[in-house]
């Protein structure tokens, strides 16, 4: 039975503005754990390797980076182990496109006119590998942002190509009613279902995920390495072997080196900054992009400042950021009379805080919450506040 590396999203060149120092040693990472899905396939002598689109992160790409990619693309080839890509929306097929600014195949040593290194595009929407009985589908739009469901209308078993295998290789996402609504390039589940395919391999998004719709089995192999610091489910690709009589079965292989982890810290445990630093220097990874929250309610007697935290900790991890979400506490008891600067003061905010929360206004109400604590602590003592 056929046997394939489905891998996607690698965004090689990837900028990581906001990782500053650090971005040069991410990109290393991005092409390394490409490097280690080539060497999977030949490892485990699969034939056939699909890219999902995205494996570039734009199509600014110098020469040099191409051939790279291409010496990684060459191992396959010289191993006869045939590689189908498709564009995605970050290197899309447009007029600047970096498939038709290099020729790929002939970098990566492939002979001219055979499909060892294959970029299906509008042009070109198939290729059969008559030893594998296998057909693979590209649906491929121009433009970043296509202008219907690439699976609309589209039956494998109507396009002529033969195999008892179809597989399909698109990169967008999956409408999901109240979660994925609009997108770039958007199919829905009936599509799917609709398609006749076996297996579709999909791209777009970095975490991993599969399911099933009719009789397609469809796989978000995840981004080989995370991206940003949502994609806690990246970081790897699909070893995918085909059977009759039963769904395809998936193999989750780990090859990227980066994690991502959410710490979600309640600010009513956290005695003082010095307290929460020492509790995150113990989560110290090179390896690991951190975000850490702060949540619920928070004492008036703590204070914490994200960017103090932030310095504090930095080079212990890959990546580390601080978001403070916890809300001040509302005073206990009756406020001060009315007729008191403290009670007016402590009337007034609460009635907004309250009119805030009532209307669904959470950060505002957050906001407030924080100046009711500070004007108690000024009016109660002004030497504990600081003004700047």
């Amino acid at each position: 039975m056929p046997r394939f590396l489905h891998m996607a999203d690698v965004h090689l060149g990837a900028r990581y503005r906001d990782l500053g120092p650090a971005a040069a040693a991410q990109r290393e990472r991005q092409f390394a754990a490409f490097e280690r899905a080539v060497d999977l396939a030949v490892k485990e002598k699969v034939d056939l390797v699909l890219i999902g689109g995205d494996l570039f992160d734009s199509n600014s790409q110098p020469r040099r980076s191409v051939e790279a990619v291409a010496g990684q693309l060459n191992k396959l080839v010289r191993r006869r182990i045939p590689v189908v890509i498709i564009p995605g929306t970050h290197d899309c097929y447009d007029e600047s496109s970096i498939y038709r600014a290099f020729d790929v195949a002939g970098l990566a040593g492939a002979d001219e006119g055979s499909d060892a290194v294959v970029v299906l595009t509008d042009e070109r929407a198939s290729v059969s590998y008559p030893a594998l009985d296998l057909t693979v589908h590209g649906r491929v739009y121009r433009t970043k942002r296509a202008p219907r469901s690439p699976l609309a209308g589209f039956k494998a078993t109507e396009t002529g190509a033969g195999g008892r295998w179809h597989v399909g290789l698109l990169h967008g996402s999956l409408m999901l009613p109240g979660k994925v609504e609009t997108d770039d390039v958007i199919f829905t589940e009936a599509e799917v279902a609709a398609s006749g395919l076996d297996y579709l391999a999909l791209g777009h998004w970095h975490s991993h995920l599969t399911g099933r719709a009719g009789a397609t089995t469809w796989a978000y192999s995840g981004a080989p390495e995370p991206v940003a610091l949502d994609q806690d489910r990246a970081g790897s690709v699909l070893l995918v072997e085909m059977a009759e009589g039963r769904s395809p079965r998936l193999e989750q292989v780990q090859v990227g080196r980066t994690s991502v982890r959410r710490e979600l810290i309640d600010a009513g445990t956290v005695g003082s900054q010095e307290a929460l630093v020492s509790h995150l220097a113990k989560l110290a990874d090179p390896d690991l992009f951190l975000d850490a929250r702060l949540t619920g309610v928070k004492p008036d007697t703590l204070d914490i400042v994200p960017d103090e935290v932030e310095r504090r900790l930095d080079g212990r991890f890959l990546r580390f950021r601080l978001v403070d979400e916890s809300v001040a506490a509302l005073p206990e008891g009756e406020p001060a009379p009315a007729d008191t600067i403290p009670g007016a003061f402590t009337r007034d905010l609460q009635q907004r805080i309250a009119e805030r929360e009532t209307a669904g206004d959470a950060e505002k109400a957050a906001e407030l919450r924080e100046a009711l604590r500070y004007g108690r602590l000024l009016l109660d003592d002004p030497r504990r506040v600081e003004l700047v």
